[in-house]
């Protein structure tokens, strides 16, 4: 008898160890500027949508889905990220938004929607 309630404690506490592990961290953080801007350094984003990457949460200031928590994030090299968001809206639950995230120099990258093409950001000053 031990040993199954053993078997019953192990299972649910595995199912939980890989379903966290499938959660990720955004490979940047911060707050980033929509812009097109190619000037070095970074930006002034106080007339900027703004899109902002906090551990497993991301906000855009300007998208039709002001709230996401990142669901996995995959690596395609050291600068290429393969990454799945959930959100929920007051019509949607627990949708999808995939899009990669590829890192171009430090206070530069691109998010390429699926769908919604790309965008470029810049870091907030």
């Amino acid at each position: 008898m031990a040993r199954l309630t053993t078997l019953i404690v192990a299972i649910p506490v595995t199912l939980l160890a890989v379903t966290a592990a499938q959660a990720g961290t955004y490979p940047i953080d911060g707050r980033w500027g929509v812009t097109a801007s190619t000037e070095k350094g970074p930006v002034d984003c106080s007339k900027l949508r703004v899109i902002a990457f906090n551990g497993n949460q991301r906000t855009d200031s300007g998208g039709g889905v002001p709230t996401f928590r990142n669901r996995s994030v995959q690596s395609n090299g050291s600068r290429e990220f393969r990454i799945v968001d959930v959100f929920t809206t007051g019509q949607i639950s627990n949708a999808q938004a995939r899009y990669s995230l590829k890192i171009v120099e430090p206070d530069r990258v691109e998010i390429n929607q699926q769908p919604g093409g790309v965008l470029k950001l810049r870091k907030c000053k």
